[in-house]
């Protein structure tokens, strides 16, 4: 550890240079690793704050809410219990003469069930009739108030706002929750529709009459549309990212290493173990790449401070976690390439004799 520093205390710009590459890398793992999570936590918002465990739809719909229709035949031997709720889901363009259009997911639920109760209101209460909404908190970003009248996909007649809910969105669209009658308004099915699904708290339930098929949580996000090419997209990147950080360490100190050869040689004359010079490159590596992620993980606290509160990142201490152990293992890996070359030093050799 000793060489280490007094080394990296002589050649500052040298490797300030390597300090500044892993600076960059980190910090593109930090922000790329929270728009991903951020990204991911704006599909499955809802689902989160509903503690959703199974999805029950009609087998023909594809795994998607918003193509289901179940009617009351498919439910007739649903024996629903506080554990479960009937939802409708369907897309919405929401309009108001003063405010800007939005593109929405209107959620149809009963005030008898779990998902009306667990709403996290922010300002107003919960909707109690037939065109009463509560919208989630992006409306009021927009400049949306309680009291403003929506119309959906054009209806004819305006559903009014009376709260405003924490974590309700879904697919990255933002939750409108009304009734279920209201959700059958605006699907304009036929006179047996009953729901688009239920969602159900319980992990051992399972209701697979008729056209219903029950399916886990997870299967369920899987299929929402773009969610899992999202994810392997930014999972791709980070992993490209971390596949550079491991080169640029290593050709550095393969680089490094061979300009010293000379003076590594000499301190193997004078006694010096190749264990302590192995160490002292080993040592040297994770110091720089300690002091890149320093300053990326406060370049992107400030990153994250200043970014408006439309941009979907989520800076969590897994993320810190997760970044900071993949870069030191990476600097790790990296900094045994060129221990080969330093083993192999003869003394004899390169200092002439």
């Amino acid at each position: 550890m000793f060489l280490a520093i007094k080394e990296i205390k002589r050649e500052k710009l040298r490797y300030g240079l390597i300090i500044l590459m892993i600076f960059l890398i980190s910090y593109l793992i930090f922000i790329l690793s929270a728009l991903a999570t951020g990204l991911a936590s704006e599909n499955t918002q809802a689902l989160e704050s509903w503690n959703a465990q199974k999805v029950v739809l009609n087998k023909n719909a594809n795994v998607s809410m918003s193509q289901s229709i179940l009617t009351k035949s498919d439910l007739k031997k649903d024996a629903l219990t506080k554990d479960e709720a009937l939802v409708g889901q369907i897309p919405v363009v929401v309009k108001n003469s003063k405010r800007p259009q939005i593109s929405a997911q209107f959620i149809g639920i009963k005030k008898e069930q779990f998902i009306y109760h667990d709403q996290e209101l922010i300002a107003g209460r919960k909707a109690k009739k037939n065109y009463e909404v509560t919208v989630d908190q992006a409306f009021k970003a927009k400049g949306y108030q309680l009291g403003d009248k929506l119309a959906l996909n054009g209806s004819t007649k305006k559903y009014r706002i009376v709260g405003f809910v924490k974590n309700a969105k879904i697919n990255i669209a933002p939750i409108i929750y009304g009734t279920l009658q209201s959700w059958k308004k605006l699907r304009q099915g036929m006179p047996t529709l009953r729901a688009a699904a239920i969602v159900s708290r319980n992990p051992d339930y399972n209701y697979n009459y008729q056209n219903c098929k029950t399916y886990p949580i997870n299967q369920f996000i899987k299929k929402l549309p773009g969610y899992t090419a999202q994810n392997m997209t930014f999972e791709l990147m980070i992993g490209f990212l971390y596949v550079i950080s491991l080169i640029i360490i290593a050709v550095f100190l393969y680089i490094l290493t061979m300009q010293k050869l000379h003076n590594y040689a000499v301190m193997r004359a004078q006694g010096i173990p190749s264990s302590t010079l192995v160490k002292a490159t080993i040592s040297q590596a994770l110091i720089l790449v300690l002091a890149g992620l320093i300053i990326g993980l406060i370049a992107t606290m400030i990153t994250i401070k200043v970014l408006p509160p439309a941009v979907p990142i989520s800076f969590t201490p897994q993320i810190i976690l997760t970044g900071t152990i993949g870069l030191l293992v990476t600097a790790i890996i990296g900094s045994l390439i060129p221990v080969r070359s330093i083993l192999k030093v003869d003394p004899a050799q390169a200092i002439g004799e």
